[in-house]
């Protein structure tokens, strides 16, 4: 399989251009830019001014957001085939986090002229936009549930079983301070939360690498 076409591919598992049509698509492709990144690498910071938007190829990005003292909250984190950057395009506005790269990964760089040239000839088009947008407002809402409605033990127990995805043994692509970004914490409560799971025996630690011992428990500790 060329580049090209899996990079159409990976463009149609997106929301936002899922259902174009295949000239259009030929021209977003064609304008498209293959960014490597190393941990630490930072895509783009608050304020900056938009001009393209990106989907991650491999490796974690994270959306990040820092307090006037340099605290930060990472509202997000963007995996192998999500879309991000996609707001300024249509408000024209400064980006309004930072885009970091959490571990060695690959993203799509796409201009936003082809693509605002897509919406302007089929209108029709932006009902992905729509359901891109009511995809974020839902997240925004779970966070915000997640804010309210689970202490720091509970926020760690959702944030850890997110990053483990299907798997029981991972290892954290995170260090305990991003970790403490994504859980609205300090690094301190987030690593109290995990001795007591260590503890309860639901999780086992050495260093960056974790076994979920008990998924049950904790997942019902993350509701």
């Amino acid at each position: 399989m060329s580049d090209t076409t899996m990079l159409a591919s990976l463009l149609r598992s997106t929301l936002l251009f899922a259902d174009i049509g295949d000239d259009f698509l030929k021209q977003i492709t064609s304008a498209a830019i293959q960014r490597s990144l190393r941990r630490g690498d930072v895509l783009f910071t608050e304020g900056d001014e938009p001009a393209s938007l990106f989907v991650v190829t491999s490796g974690r990005i994270a959306i990040a957001n820092r307090s006037i003292d340099g605290r930060e909250s990472v509202v997000a984190l963007m995996e192998p085939g999500d879309l991000f950057g996609e707001m300024g395009l249509f408000d024209g506005l400064g980006r309004s986090a930072e885009a970091r790269a959490l571990e060695p990964s690959g993203a799509i760089e796409i201009p936003y002229a082809p693509v605002q040239a897509l919406y302007e000839d089929r209108p029709g088009e932006l009902w992905n936009v729509v359901k891109l947008l009511a995809t974020r407002l839902r997240s925004m809402d779970e966070a915000l549930a997640d804010s309210v409605f689970l202490d720091v033990t509970g926020r760690t127990a959702k944030r850890l079983l997110e990053l483990a995805g299907e798997s029981d043994e991972f290892t954290l692509p995170v260090t305990q301070e991003e970790l403490a970004g994504m859980v609205g914490a300090s690094r301190e409560r987030v690593n109290k939360a995990i001795a007591s799971f260590v503890r309860l025996g639901w999780l086992a630690q050495n260093d960056r690498r974790y076994i979920i011992t008990n998924r049950e428990q904790l997942s019902i500790r993350s509701r």
